[in-house]
């Protein structure tokens, strides 16, 4: 029996390694359109010293899958500095800490009185009856309007590059909805949480917990492992045209012929998978191309420290869209993982674009460089001029769960019982997280295995 998985991103790749890992005679291919193997984890070295992420920039170690995988690749975890603790949102003109505690949330500045203390009402707002609402309706009715756009607006573009009036929360914050749906107040089930895990000796948080964490030379190094295992299994420059299917065997079209499979596993973004079964299952395929992928642009620039009156301390930081910047946020690279900029330089990385302004994600270069050095001039104060600027453009970046997500994947499994042996994964679906993706492929591999 022969498997073919199209797509070699992070999702491509770990099903492939979780199923030989579990059958390692398996037959398998994996066909990449690109040039390079995977997909947005990759991390550029340039010349000059810095480590630019491409895309992923870490994942948390709170997630089982995704550190046995590290252990069977024999990857080494890089924790981040004590100082990506340090998080900030900037609002009214000012950079404010992320609260990290109730009485630091109390003492904050980030938002009036009256909006502190319409948080603290949210153990006796009424449960939500809405089946499928937005992120914005659900903060603003347990939070309120100030919490809302000083913390859970600018949360949703620095996780989905999103709007937050069009996301779906139980889709993209699944825990948030399960909470209130069991406990009735997101305080009270946090407090409940914390009291179980405590007589179970678990660790518990109001956040998803854990630590970021990287490696040495940076998130490509996991891919580059898993390619490296995978081997002659990976083939690039191979992109399918489109599927069919005969007797009981897949057929995909390539530039070079046809490649047959008993079980087809797509991993590629939603909106390629929905070009690939366009004539196989429209149905299936109206349903993917209905996932947006908003642009976003990533702009890095290097400084000498020595330039900087104050080098930033620090995460980075966060922008509610009521600010009204171009920019969504900053991270300061630099301070999360050592060796992403030389001795005396700090590297930051700029995001642009998103659901929020996908215009300014297409800026010519200059204009892209320009603005941002704008942006951190006014934000951070910083006057001087980069040494060094990478820019990657994300054309089709971070797929969109907006209301109704659930209800499409729900019919996409439901047609998907016409195809026999077709399996659709990858960010598109259940998850955008790194950590979601190598779970998502642990599942697949033991769906298909009994199968095999």
């Amino acid at each position: 029996m022969k498997i073919a998985i199209v797509g070699a991103g992070i999702s491509g790749l770990a099903t492939g390694y979780a199923l030989l890992s579990r059958q390692p005679g398996l037959e398998l291919v994996i066909l990449e359109a690109g040039l390079r193997a995977g997909g947005k984890v990759w991390t550029d070295h340039a010349p000059e010293g810095y480590a630019c992420e491409w895309g992923v920039n870490g994942f948390l170690n709170n997630k089982p899958g995704t550190l046995e995988l590290m252990a069977q690749l024999g990857l080494e975890a890089l924790p981040g500095y004590e100082a990506a603790n340090r998080r900030y949102i900037y609002r009214r003109g000012a950079l404010h800490p992320l609260p990290e505690s109730a009485p630091a949330f109390v003492a904050s500045g980030l938002m009036s009185l009256r909006g502190r203390l319409r948080v603290l009402l949210e153990p006796f707002i009424r449960r939500g009856v809405v089946h499928d609402e937005t992120l914005a309706a659900f903060a603003k009715r347990r939070l309120g309007r100030e919490a809302f756009d000083a913390l859970i607006d600018p949360m949703a573009s620095g996780v989905f590059a999103g709007d937050p009036h069009q996301m779906s929360l139980k889709s993209c914050f699944p825990r948030m909805h399960e909470i209130e749906s069991e406990y009735g107040s997101l305080v009270w089930g946090m407090i409940r949480s914390q009291l179980t895990a405590r007589r179970e000796g678990k660790a518990s948080g109001p956040g998803p917990g854990g630590t970021l964490t990287s490696f040495a030379q940076g998130m490509g190094e996991m891919t580059d492992r898993l390619v490296s295992r995978l081997g002659a299994r990976i083939r690039l420059n191979a992109p399918v045209r489109s599927i069919a299917r005969c007797q009981k065997r897949y057929e995909l079209s390539l530039d070079g012929g046809v490649e047959e499979a008993d079980l087809l596993i797509l991993a590629a973004p939603a909106y390629a998978q929905a070009d690939m079964l366009h004539d196989l299952a429209p149905g299936i395929s109206a349903l993917l191309s209905g996932i947006e992928y908003p642009p976003l642009s990533v702009v890095c620039l290097g400084y000498r420290e020595a330039d900087l009156v104050e080098p930033p301390g620090g995460f980075g930081f966060l922008v509610p869209s009521t600010e009204q910047r171009a920019i969504l946020g900053t991270i300061v690279d630099s301070n999360v993982f050592p060796k992403r900029a030389p001795e005396g330089a700090v590297l930051m990385r700029s995001m642009v674009g998103g659901a929020r302004a996908p215009g300014k994600a297409r800026l010519a270069d200059q204009e892209l460089t320009d603005l941002v050095q704008s942006e951190l001039r006014e934000i951070m104060g910083i006057d001087a001029s980069p040494g060094f600027t990478r820019i990657y453009r994300h054309e089709r970046a971070i797929p969109q769960y907006h209301v109704g997500h659930a209800a499409r994947l729900e019919a996409i499994g439901e047609a998907l019982g016409d195809y026999p042996g077709l399996v659709l994964t990858g960010n598109a679906f259940r998850g955008v997280s790194l950590n979601d993706c190598v779970e998502n492929a642990s599942r697949t591999a033991e769906k298909l295995l009994p199968r095999v």
